[in-house]
């Protein structure tokens, strides 16, 4: 594990509140600097191919197909009645630069989360609160209308919040 007391300055390239506070729960210090790019305009086939693209982002996968943040409400609703009862994967990426030898190292990881059935109610608040066009397929694991209706989680809840710590670790330590 990298000290948690680096001799090297972090620069989170993200946004994500998610991505901020799972860096800080590894006991990093680090700066924000993020770009101000078009993501929709990339495209990959492949989510792994995709996220690694994006460098900064993660994708839902259902049913082998990319799930972004939802564009509407009808497609939002969408998103969240299909996972209603059925799983979807989450697809994430982490890419490290060393800025003093130009060095590289990426990854990508992935999850997959098990719903139980989620009631129509709880669609409309979810929907109605906004959150789930801010976030990757739609629905926020940790969040308390969500969580009640998550079965099971394959992989690692942090690589379904956006940020895998085992895959952060690994590069961070090949980047050095």
């Amino acid at each position: 594990m990298v000290s948690k007391n680096p001799p090297f300055k972090i620069i989170l390239g993200s946004s994500s509140k998610a991505r901020r506070e799972i860096l800080a729960e590894m006991g990093y210090e680090f700066t924000i600097v993020t770009a101000d790019i078009d993501e929709k305009s990339i495209r990959r086939e492949k989510p792994e191919d995709l996220v690694m693209t994006l460098a900064e982002a993660k994708v839902v996968v259902y049913r082998g197909t990319i799930r972004e943040k939802p564009t509407s409400e009808k497609e939002a609703r969408e998103f969240i009645k299909g996972y209603s009862g059925s799983h979807a994967a989450v697809v994430g990426s982490v890419i490290v630069t060393n800025i003093a030898t130009g060095k590289r190292c990426g990854g990508w990881d992935s999850a997959e989360v098990y719903f139980l059935e989620i009631p129509d109610e709880v669609i409309d608040s979810l929907i109605d609160e906004g959150i789930t066009f801010n976030v990757a397929g739609g629905l926020m694991l940790e969040h308390p209308l969500t969580l009640p209706f998550v079965d099971a989680v394959v992989g690692s809840a942090d690589t379904v919040m956006g940020l895998s710590k085992a895959l952060t670790e690994k590069l961070l330590l090949e980047a050095l």
